[in-house]
């Protein structure tokens, strides 16, 4: 069974690839915008902050080392916040740019998914709302006939050029139990060294659902694959968000929010920032009598390289 923490990680992804400008006007998108925000939210108690660039002129995901570098400084030379880069990228984007970031930072810690699936965020489509750009609508109906190719030889690919090359750490994303067992192939085979963190992540159509029981099932699954070696955080998709995260830290569990995983603060309420779900699963992790852990508690709980070991 996995090591119960001491110490709960906040994680904040601050913008993602997968909500479009049109859905909230909180939803960063310049650099300044994600800087501030991601700021703004290792303020609010997020030790680890996930990152994803986006085209500063019409809001869709970019995989433009460029771009990332007009933030990553900022946001390091503000907070201690680990920073972690996405290897996901944007939907449809070749490996090559989903990697051209994290290879150019070689941070941290970058987001790792675990295998091939079905990635469907098409009904997002269905709402009649005024789109801000051309681009957004076709993007999210185009998903039902996407696959999101993470293959064997593309884990192996990331692991051995940004893990074994460059120091970086993984947030192993599994957004099924399936994933589970390709997380134990790698570790298998060696190129997976304990403590691993691994992402759960509900909710996303193509996924495992965001039911309490198939977060147990995971977790479960999760304690026999990998005893004591691994960390375990949970990212509920949507207004599953702070119930399954909420679970989850009762469980021993980390916790990840962020408006890539959702863009709301309540039932029917759009989020106003990022911070702002920090701060909300903060208060309520701490009614609950658990302790927010630090940057400095993240890298030791995580064995994380450090911050003065990136490329920015």
């Amino acid at each position: 069974m996995a090591r119960q923490p001491n110490k709960v990680i906040i994680t904040c992804a601050v913008t993602g690839g997968i909500h479009t400008p049109s859905m909230s006007d909180a939803l960063p998108i310049t650099p300044d915008q994600i800087a501030q925000s991601a700021i703004e939210a290792a303020e609010a108690g997020a030790s680890i902050l996930h990152l994803h660039a986006r085209d500063p002129q019409d809001g869709r995901p970019s995989p433009s080392a460029e771009v990332f570098m007009q933030f990553l400084p900022r946001i390091k030379q503000a907070t201690d916040a680990v920073l972690n880069i996405t290897t996901g990228g944007g939907l449809n984007m070749r490996m090559e740019e989903r990697l051209e970031g994290a290879m150019a930072s070689r941070p941290e810690m970058a987001s790792l998914n675990m295998g091939s699936m079905n990635f469907g965020i098409f009904p997002m489509a269905w709402k009649e709302r005024d789109w801000k750009h051309d681009w957004e609508k076709p993007y999210l109906l185009g998903t039902d006939d996407f696959i999101f190719r993470n293959t064997f030889r593309d884990i192996e690919h990331i692991l051995r050029n940004l893990g074994e090359a460059h120091g970086t750490r993984f947030e192993h994303e599994c957004y099924d139990v399936g994933h589970l067992y390709n997380v134990a192939h790698f570790v298998d085979r060696g190129l997976l060294k304990p403590p691993f963190f691994i992402q759960m992540i509900f909710g996303i159509l193509g996924g495992i659902g965001a039911a309490p029981e198939n977060l147990m099932f995971m977790k479960e699954t999760a304690d026999k694959l990998f005893g004591d070696d691994y960390r375990w955080s949970v990212l509920g998709a949507g207004r599953h968000q702070m119930p399954l995260i909420t679970q989850a830290a009762m469980m021993g569990g980390h916790v990840r929010v962020g408006l890539e995983d959702s863009l709301y603060i309540g039932a029917g309420k759009l989020a106003r920032s990022n911070a702002e779900q920090v701060a909300k699963i903060r208060r309520i992790l701490e009614e609950l009598g658990l302790e927010i852990a630090t940057p400095a508690d993240a890298r030791e709980i995580l064995a994380l390289k450090g911050g003065d070991q990136v490329g920015f």
